[in-house]
């Protein structure tokens, strides 16, 4: 049975989520993406979490709430993405919730397969592959290391092929009660909450279900620089997940920062044993072939002409996770401070 026709005999209430601030240049483009789904019956609604915004999005969320019904506007006033979730879920009345990010595209049938997927498999929680599209030279090779082994560890999250149980999953569809079980986003993480949740949730006996059915495409950033950013954040806040739950969801979390732990502690070591800078090089030339080799395997698949800077897009990745999660860790659970700076608000 097709989804839409699934959908036609038994179609639930949907509560549509995003979490937003300042986004003006995107948040009418994805609203109008979502009243264009393939949503038989259209009964849902759009909830849109805004982080006290001073850009003029309010003025767009303002116009488009006037013009069409079933879009809410709630304040967010904790301003990450954690607590929006929260404000969203709490003020949603319907027996599905789907959350949807503002940098991302939707297939036309984005959420009917979200709900398709969820009643046929009977799991917790579903989602679509992290498929990610570029713009611009920059842009287009952070997106295609995105899906490359090399950079994500082997996460299944990011093949768009497979199909069945993942540790996490791309945004997220839940049957209601399912906060009502294990509760919802923890606000203290600026990142990672969606990880933080799914563990929480398998550690409770829930199942997470990854669909290529359901489609979407995510933007992602467009510089070097802005990607070290990021995935410095989340290398941080993985270290408030391990602080909360003891371990962490995955060991291919720990990979990178263990690297970047050896390559930084063996010099030190090597003022005492020279022999260990044998060590250090051969550590470091093993990490520059398997980049190299990464980086013409993603270039062949996306564009020969990409290769120039992808070595520097999978260091961002690697070193940048990996010294973010060092400084969580130091941060978070050795001095036990609260953190503050750059890690402490979203840079995008």
């Amino acid at each position: 049975m097709s989804a839409r026709k699934y959908l036609k005999m038994n179609m639930p209430s949907v509560s549509l989520i995003i979490p937003c601030h300042n986004e003006k240049d995107y948040i009418e483009s994805c609203v109008q993406s979502l009243l264009a789904q393939d949503l038989p019956g259209g009964n849902f609604e759009i909830i849109v979490a805004d982080g006290l915004s001073n850009d003029g999005t309010r003025d767009i969320l303002a116009w488009l709430a006037g013009e069409y019904a079933c879009l809410r506007l709630v304040d967010n006033p904790g301003r990450i993405v954690s607590t929006g979730l929260n404000t969203a879920i709490r003020a949603a009345r319907g027996k599905i919730i789907v959350r949807i990010d503002v940098h991302t595209l939707y297939a036309p049938d984005y959420v009917s397969q979200c709900i398709a997927v969820l009643q046929e498999t009977g799991a917790d929680n579903v989602g679509g592959p992290w498929v990610a599209h570029g713009t611009g030279y920059i842009g287009r090779a952070i997106a295609a290391a995105f899906q490359s082994p090399f950079a994500v560890g082997g996460a299944r999250g990011h093949n768009p092929h497979y199909t069945g149980p993942v540790d996490t999953v791309y945004l997220g569809c839940w049957r209601r009660e399912v906060f009502d079980r294990i509760g919802l986003f923890d606000e203290r993480l600026v990142r990672n909450q969606d990880d933080e949740f799914n563990l929480r949730l398998s550690r409770a006996g829930g199942l997470i279900w990854q669909s290529p059915r359901i489609k979407s495409w995510y933007h992602p950033r467009s510089s070097l620089r802005s990607l070290w950013q990021q995935y410095a954040q989340y290398g941080y806040w993985k270290g408030a997940v391990i602080q909360k739950h003891s371990l962490p969801a995955s060991v291919r979390h720990l990979v990178p920062a263990v690297f970047v732990l050896i390559m930084l502690t063996l010099p030190i070591v090597a003022l005492f044993w020279p022999w260990v800078w044998w060590i250090w090089g051969t550590l470091g030339m093993l990490y520059i072939i398997g980049n190299l080799a990464a980086s013409v395997e993603t270039a062949r698949r996306s564009g020969l002409s990409l290769f120039l800077v992808l070595p520097a897009v999978f260091v961002c990745y690697h070193l940048g996770y990996g010294y973010g999660f060092l400084h969580g860790i130091w941060d978070l659970i050795i001095l036990r401070r609260t953190p503050a700076g750059a890690m402490s608000s979203l840079t995008r």
